[in-house]
């Protein structure tokens, strides 16, 4: 009984030594450094590196095989449509035309003693001097020959043809940007041997990542500027959207056409493509004044002050993303609301607080 006397009158002086103390922390304005939500209307521009591309470049090569003899352009050079860019070594396809040739006049040669004969035959038939199947037989002769004289013509023309592919000419006026082979080289058809872009139409090429390809459509307008001349604006619109996502980078390619001629503009050309977003109404905050606590870690906070009872208040907020300045978008706040900028960890719910004095207020507003 003794001890139980002694450790309730103990738990009495605690609680009697603790309360005022409490009463008297609670009670105490704590100094605080605030901001005045100010709400504004901006327009917001997204920046994102691009390259100057051709429209149109293509990739040229041989439709025969072949050894290159010759390759009179280098990278760089600009060049005129007809104008050859590569030659392959022609000599066997030059035999093979002067092979098909003889033949022709073989069979040719062939076709005419073949319809001679059947003529003879055929007044032989008349005059019952011949059978019919004797008849039929240089009958099929004739044919046969003919025939082969158009199968020695076809082979010959496929093999004209061959040879003028073994010269590669340009198909359009451009500039030469790649060379893939050497004089000396053998090649399989098919094989790329120059790009050639055209310089008539160029456009801007640029990623943009998965999760702003909701901000762009096609047909949208943008601002282009060079980094060689970062003054100019320059007006171009979305022309194209990929379909799917690079697999290595996950971003979408975006192709933009030039909405004014740009003959200064040169290929491979770093440029930034500005992309515009209205926000009607944003609100952004310091992040020292968002805060979370440990029964709810993921709702953002920030400490709402009743300047009428001087007390603090948690407000739950959205947070978006984060600006210049070390702020943060952020909704769920209205225009004109006081809210606690520093020290909110320190803080809890329905604190006494102490303002600043004067337009310590008013001279810091959080602004987008």
């Amino acid at each position: 009984m003794r001890t139980f006397a002694i450790c309730r009158l103990c738990l009495f002086a605690v609680v009697i030594g603790c309360s005022p103390q409490n009463q008297q922390a609670q009670s105490h304005p704590r100094p605080v450094k605030v901001v005045r939500i100010d709400k504004q209307s901006a327009d917001s521009a997204t920046a994102y590196a691009a390259e100057v591309r051709a429209r149109h470049e293509t990739a040229l090569s041989f439709r025969v095989s072949g050894k290159i003899i010759t390759r009179p352009v280098e990278v760089g050079d600009h060049v005129r449509k007809g104008q050859l860019l590569a030659a392959l070594d022609q000599g066997d396809y030059q035999l093979a035309v002067q092979a098909l040739k003889a033949q022709l006049k073989s069979a040719e040669a062939e076709r005419r003693f073949s319809a001679d004969e059947l003529k003879r035959h055929r007044e032989l038939l008349a005059q019952q001097v011949i059978s019919q199947p004797d008849y039929d037989r240089h009958e099929a002769a004739d044919i046969a020959a003919r025939e082969r004289v158009k199968a020695i013509k076809a082979q010959l023309a496929q093999t004209v043809n061959q040879l003028e592919y073994a010269l590669l000419i340009a198909d359009r006026d451009g500039v030469v940007t790649t060379l893939e082979v050497e004089t000396g080289e053998v090649v399989a058809a098919g094989r790329t041997i120059v790009k050639l872009a055209g310089l008539d139409d160029k456009e801007i090429c640029f990623d943009l990542p998965e999760q702003r390809i909701a901000d762009i459509k096609t047909g949208q307008q943008v601002g282009v500027t060079l980094w060689a001349d970062g003054d100019k604006k320059i007006k171009a619109q979305i022309r194209e959207i990929a379909a799917a996502a690079d697999p290595a980078g996950r971003t979408f390619r975006i192709k933009a056409a030039l909405a004014e001629k740009q003959d200064d503009m040169r290929l491979g050309m770093t440029a930034t493509v500005w992309i515009s977003s209205y926000a009607a109404e944003r609100i952004a905050v310091p992040l020292s004044a968002v805060f979370t606590t440990q029964s709810e870690p993921k709702q953002a906070k920030v400490w709402k002050v009743d300047e009428q009872a001087a007390a603090v208040k948690a407000l739950p907020v959205q947070t978006g993303a984060v600006l210049a300045g070390e702020r943060v978008a952020v909704s769920g706040l209205s225009g004109g609301e006081l809210i606690v900028s520093a020290g909110v960890h320190r803080l809890v719910e329905g604190q006494a607080v102490r303002l600043p004095e004067g337009d310590a207020v008013a001279e810091d507003r959080a602004k987008p």
